[in-house]
């Protein structure tokens, strides 16, 4: 693979920038597109004063057609430079997230979840002609539907959310205050600027520490001074140079947190694999001990293939566990206990122990 450089913001067009990154180079995206507004004038409040709306030249198409195009030419590129076990993440609005799903589906990616960003502090509906628009939809997805590997933090997600599962709704603010970035006349340098917070549960969710994470709509930066917080590197695509500058002197600034601050919570599902065997092979058990119950008035023997009998009943751990608790199912290795000088202890400490060797 051609050397790829990272934590820089690359200045162009997001097409032809792309088109200038290896394949397969980037373990995760985060594309912020044009929402393609369709304003028709200025928006007013009631006391009628402007908005500060999203009317830049950067946001403005001629047809659906020609946002179609658009969307479909950065999204096969970025499709390119991904990882076969990367994903990417696609914000947008009512008004362009619709046409984002589809162009991410008809281009192979395999979306895995919407997730919603309902804003805490929306803009109200001035004119009160329809709902106040509330939340903004991230799309996630793989590559393709048969990439079976990508990652996801399960467990450093619940954890985050105080051990409850982590729902496909978000809570966040939008950007205000010390965070939102201003110009040398103290107006809002980027009308769209997304809370670092956002970024901060994508990365975490999505991404390891080391990870190169691709932005192709950089803007002032936000991707890039959560990776850098989150200590993982990044790339940023950004054409207008003042939100170029400013994406820049931000990230300076940010303070990376220390690698042993970076390290989350670790999903079994991806340890490795001990049979109850190893621990025979290991010495840790022998042929003849015995086992217990958590209450301890079951015991079984340990046999040398790794099996256990008790009375007239054999079996594996688990299947010896349901048979005594006459039980549809049990987990082993939560349910057996051997005798230490402490007491009886789980059979899954054993486990820990092996598998520690094996890593």
């Amino acid at each position: 693979m051609t050397d790829l450089k990272t934590d820089v913001v690359l200045r162009g067009d997001c097409v032809e920038t792309l088109r200038g990154l290896p394949d397969r180079s980037v373990d995760l995206i985060f594309a912020d597109p044009p929402y393609n507004l369709q304003l028709g004038g200025d928006l007013t409040r009631p006391d009628n004063s402007r908005v500060d709306a999203v009317d830049d030249d950067w946001d403005k198409f001629d047809s659906f057609a020609t946002y179609d195009a658009f969307t479909r030419a950065w999204l096969t590129e970025c499709r390119r430079v991904l990882k076969d076990e990367g994903s990417i993440w696609v914000i947008g609005s009512y008004h362009n997230v619709f046409r984002l799903g589809v162009a991410v589906q008809d281009l192979g990616f395999w979306v895995l979840n919407d997730i919603i960003w309902r804003k805490s502090n929306p803009m109200p509906n001035f004119k009160g002609t329809r709902f106040t628009n509330a939340h903004e939809t991230l799309i996630w997805a793989t590559k393709s539907r048969e990439q079976k590997r990508y990652t996801f933090n399960y467990d450093a997600l619940k954890a985050f959310n105080e051990d409850v599962q982590m729902r496909s709704d978000w809570t966040l603010a939008l950007c205000t205050g010390e965070e939102r970035l201003k110009d040398a006349d103290g107006r809002k340098a980027h009308p769209t600027q997304k809370p670092e917070g956002l970024l901060h549960r994508v990365l975490l969710a999505a991404s390891r520490p080391g990870d190169v994470v691709l932005d192709p709509f950089f803007g002032t930066g936000t991707t890039g001074a959560a990776a850098r917080r989150l200590g993982r590197k990044f790339i940023g695509i950004e054409r207008d140079e003042t939100y170029a500058a400013l994406a820049e002197r931000r990230i300076a600034e940010v303070i990376p947190a220390s690698p042993d601050d970076l390290k989350v919570m670790g999903s079994k599902k991806s340890e490795p694999k001990v049979p109850f065997g190893a621990l025979v092979e290991a010495g840790l058990l022998r042929p003849g001990d015995s086992l217990y119950c958590p209450r301890g008035e079951r015991e079984a023997r340990v046999r040398a293939d790794g099996s256990l009998i008790s009375g007239d009943l054999t079996g594996s751990i688990h299947k010896l566990g349901a048979l005594l608790e006459n039980a549809p199912a049990c987990n082993g290795w939560t349910y057996w206990r051997f005798k230490s000088d402490t007491g009886l202890r789980s059979i899954d400490a054993l486990r820990a122990e092996v598998r520690a060797g094996m890593q």
